[in-house]
This record gives C-alpha cells, structure tokens and sequence, in this order.
C-alpha cells in the first residue's frame, strides 16, 4: 500500500463529529481570552483555524468525490459540527476585530444551516445520543456570532435576527430533549456532554444579546431587557446542573480511553466557562468571575487530555495502514 494510498484510508475513517475538535478548541480561546490571556487564546485559535480548514476541504472532497456518503453523514446530528465550529470561529474572530471575517463566517454557517438542519431532523428518532442537541447547539452559534457583530457594528436588524434564533434554539432544545436516551448519562461515550453544552451556548447568547444594546441602538425596552437577563440567568443554572449531573455520571462509571466523541465534552466544559465569564462582565457580577476561571483550567485540562489521546489514536491509525 502506497504512502498517498494509507492516508486517505486513514482520513476515511474520519467522521462529521470531528467538528466538536474545532468547536472545543474555539470555545477554550473564548474563554482565555475573556480572562486576559491574550497569546493562549490566539494559540487555541490558530489550532481551531487549521483544524476548521481540514475538516472543511474533507466536506468538500466528500461532495464531490462521494456524494452518496456525503448525503449519509449530513443526516447525522454530527453534520451540524460544521455551523457551530463556524460560528465559534467567528466570535473568536470578532473578539480580535476582524469583523469583515467574522461576517464571512455567519454568512457561510447561515448558507449551511438550513440545509443540514433539515438533513438531521428527518433522521430524528427516539432514544438518540448527546450529538441530538447540536440542533440547538448550531441555532445558538448563529445568535451568538450574530449578536456579537450586532453589537460591535451597531447593527439592529441583525441583533433581530439574533434574538429570533435564540428563541428558536431553545424551542429545538425542548424538541430534542424528549428524543434524548437519558441513558446515556452513564452509558455515553462523550458526546452526552452536548446537553448541557447547549444551555451553555444559548447563556452565551442571552449575554451577548443584552451586551449589544447600546444607547445608539436601543434594542431593548425594559421589559424586553428584564426577560433576557432572567432567561440567561436561568440558562447557566440550568446549565451547571447538567455538568454536576454528568460530571457525577462520570465519576461514578468511567468511560476510559479516547473516542472522538470526547471532544463534544470538552466543548460544554469550554463553553460553560465562557458563559459563566459573559454574564459576569454583562451582569457585573463579580463573584462570578473566580468560578468562571476554575472552570475554564478545568476545560483546558480535558482539552489537554483529550488533545494527547487523538494525537495517540491517530499515531496507531496510521501505523495500522502504514505500507509494511
């Protein structure tokens, strides 16, 4: 077997869920860069960079080249990967002023969106694994990124537009919780972290909803502002529940060894820190600010640990196909 020919054998086996890597790393560079480590957050971007621009020219290759297993894959929950690591790159973007990039980003993931969300929920079904919640998880990427460039370019229709698809990323977070398989609370293989990862990343939305208002848009009128914050008050509540919920499952019955899906834990546990540090800056809530930061070590860690065993399993994937 030719060298060319072991590694496209390798990347074969490479699936849509990969998209958790970029979208754990993004959520991590959000988080260092709330807290003021500058170079750390620009690191974990550049990562998430190289990592969205592989995955991407594999989704391209794929259409092209198998389009019978492209349509097979962006059936699957994992396919939405690609909307919420774009719009997780776009934020980061948008955080170092590159708001022209950033609006390229939510305008690809808005052009994906549609067509791989109706993609998945005709595959929806009962008793389905964590990946389910990237339906919501997508929908609230886009009110993310779209609030944030709201705010920075003063911009009302698109803080409109953000605010409808957090309201609806909340309604199809009520959709899937019903098909969800609790079961995999104790049985899941990583990616029944997304449930709460979710909440998390519509806490990050209501925060950045409320943050874009400014007294040249006034988006918001009292009552409006008032339902915001208790909604994203309730979200990261709620969202803490779920890791202390999962994080006892975890403890209780371990799932060693690395499996992809273990980035879509490590992406709630970036994203709930995230969230956490919005609403301490947005609510001026100062307390919240130490909490915030142990739980951002906390996601750094398991992105180390997750980083160490997909750099192993691709180590002994490629000499499982290396020519001999």
């Amino acid at each position: 077997m030719s060298g060319p020919t072991f590694l496209r054998a390798w990347w074969a086996q490479r699936s849509p869920a990969a998209g958790a890597a970029v979208m754990a790393t993004g959520s991590v560079s959000l988080g260092l860069h709330l807290t003021g480590y500058e170079v750390l957050s620009r690191v974990a971007l550049g990562l998430a960079c190289v990592s969205w621009a592989v995955l991407a020219a594999g989704f391209g290759v794929r259409l092209v080249r198998e389009p019978q297993r492209w349509r097979a894959e962006a059936g699957t929950p994992g396919a939405l990967t690609a909307v919420a690591a774009t719009t997780v790159l776009g934020t980061g973007f948008s955080a170092l002023g590159r708001q022209t990039l950033a609006e390229a980003l939510l305008a690809l993931a808005a052009v994906l969106w549609p067509l791989l969300l109706v993609q998945v929920a005709r595959h929806w079904r009962r008793h389905m694994p964590g990946a389910v919640f990237l339906c919501s998880v997508a929908t609230q990427g886009l009110a993310v990124l779209g609030a944030t460039l709201a705010g920075a370019e003063a911009t009302a229709w698109l803080a409109h537009a953000a605010l409808a698809l957090f309201w609806l990323g909340l309604v199809l977070y009520c959709c899937v919780l019903a098909l969800f398989d609790l079961r995999q609370v104790t049985e899941g293989l990583g990616d029944q972290w997304v449930a709460g990862g979710a909440l998390a990343i519509s806490a990050l939305a209501g925060a950045r909803l409320i943050a874009a208002d400014s007294a040249r848009l006034y988006l918001w009128d009292d009552d409006d502002r008032g339902v915001l914050r208790a909604v994203t008050v309730a979200l990261v509540v709620l969202d803490l529940a779920w890791y202390a919920v999962l994080l006892v499952a975890e403890a209780v019955r371990p799932r060693r060894g690395y499996d992809v899906r273990r980035w879509a834990t490590v992406f709630p546990l970036g994203m709930t820190a995230t969230a956490v540090l919005s609403v301490a800056a947005v609510f001026e809530a100062r307390w919240l600010k130490g909490p915030g930061q142990v739980l951002l070590w906390i996601a750094v860690a398991a992105w180390l640990a997750v980083a160490a065993g997909a750099v192993a399993a691709a180590s002994a994937g490629i000499r499982s196909t290396a020519p001999r």
